[in-house]
């Protein structure tokens, strides 16, 4: 390989200790270039302003999917037998002589707890909390009131 003379670049030398006796403006266009910079790389939403807002924007609360809804449920001993997470299909027997109808009220509702059951309240059942809709925790209300219920493990 042949020999060649070092390349050197003229005002190199001069132009490092220029800008090192101009601090300030090497600084302040240092910060110009890097606020260029984050602008250019923020969110690419269109709809939105750049830079801090002046005021928080106000969250839309969407309507609750699930609510919780305490049922009592005839049979206590079956009670025992629900953990946490479980999912269960809800009956309702209504209480007649000859028989009534008996109906699902939800199904696949998960139980969020199993509360410990007092002695008084072992005769008329025990209570469960389950995880369901809106609308079938108004249903599981009603039968409530005019039924027995039951649960089924799914």
């Amino acid at each position: 390989m042949p020999h060649f003379a070092p390349v050197r670049v003229r005002g190199g030398r001069y132009q490092l200790r220029r800008l090192l006796r101009h601090r300030r403006r090497a600084a302040a266009a240092g910060l110009a270039v890097t606020a260029a910079a984050l602008v250019a790389a923020g969110p690419g939403d269109a709809d939105r302003t750049r830079g801090h807002p002046v005021v928080e924007p106000v969250r839309k609360h969407r309507a609750v999917e699930a609510v919780a809804a305490p049922v009592r449920i005839a049979d206590g001993a079956t009670v025992r037998l629900l953990r946490p997470g479980d999912r269960v299909d809800v009956i309702a027997a209504e209480d007649t002589a000859t028989g009534g109808d008996a109906h699902v009220v939800a199904r696949g509702a998960r139980v969020t707890e199993v509360p410990e059951p007092l002695d008084a309240a072992a005769e008329s059942g025990a209570l469960v909390v389950l995880s369901v809709p809106r609308a079938t925790a108004a249903r599981l209300a009603g039968a409530s009131a005019t039924a027995r219920l039951a649960v089924t493990l799914c």
